[in-house]
């Protein structure tokens, strides 16, 4: 079971993602995490990834594309997986199904979680994040159990220059420009399956995992 999550910039694609994956025991493949994975460890790819994402652009192609396909393409992805945060364009959708079906594969369905901006940028500009280990937390909806404070390793969370309102407005355009059209284009392919990301997250899950048992 191959999926793509699709959804703008804190719809709770990431989060839904994760649950898929532990329920079908397939890896959860994020180009978020490894983006922020060579930024912590200040690789070369970090650091230029880092100047589009402050920004909050989207990281160029030639910046994504290989190292995501070389993921897939490990052992742990032999029965599925599930992909978040990438393709992100139509030319990235383009170049994932070409090399699937070179391998004689395909994409097997696409959901889209669906949050109007107005919420979502009140969603953003609530997170907290530690840079130390990694962990995120909602000042309304998963606090810390100490205001500031990471509970797991007991550093300052912040919150992240992209989860910024203005930034998110800047994300959000570029979300509706460049990676709203996929929407069209996996709706054309006839895998395209919708849910409303407004409700609770237990409900969202809920009706994914009925549209997946009955797809």
């Amino acid at each position: 079971m191959k999926i793509i999550m699709l959804g703008a910039p804190g719809a709770g694609k990431g989060t839904q993602a994760k649950m898929i994956a532990a329920k079908y025991g397939i890896p959860h493949v994020s180009t978020g995490d490894i983006f922020r994975a060579n930024i912590k460890n200040g690789t070369e790819l970090g650091k230029e990834a880092k100047k589009y994402m402050d920004q909050g652009l989207l990281v160029p192609d030639e910046l994504t594309v290989k190292i995501l396909l070389d993921r897939v393409a490990q052992a742990d992805c032999a029965n599925g997986y599930v992909l978040d945060g990438f393709p992100r364009t139509i030319p990235q959708a383009e170049v994932l199904d070409k090399a699937l079906a070179e391998l004689g594969d395909a994409i097997d369905i696409a959901i889209d979680v669906d949050v109007p901006d107005e919420n979502i940028v009140k969603r953003m500009s609530g997170r907290r994040a530690c840079l130390n280990c990694g962990a995120t937390y909602h000042v309304e909806h998963i606090p810390p159990r100490k205001e500031g404070i990471c509970d797991n390793c007991g550093q300052a969370l912040v919150l992240r220059d992209d989860d910024k309102p203005e930034t998110v407005l800047n994300r959000l355009a570029v979300y509706h420009s460049q990676t709203q059209p996929l929407i069209d284009y996996y709706t054309a392919k006839g895998i395209l399956k919708t849910v409303d990301g407004t409700v609770d997250m237990e409900e969202v899950f809920a009706a994914i995992v009925e549209l997946l048992e009955n797809k």
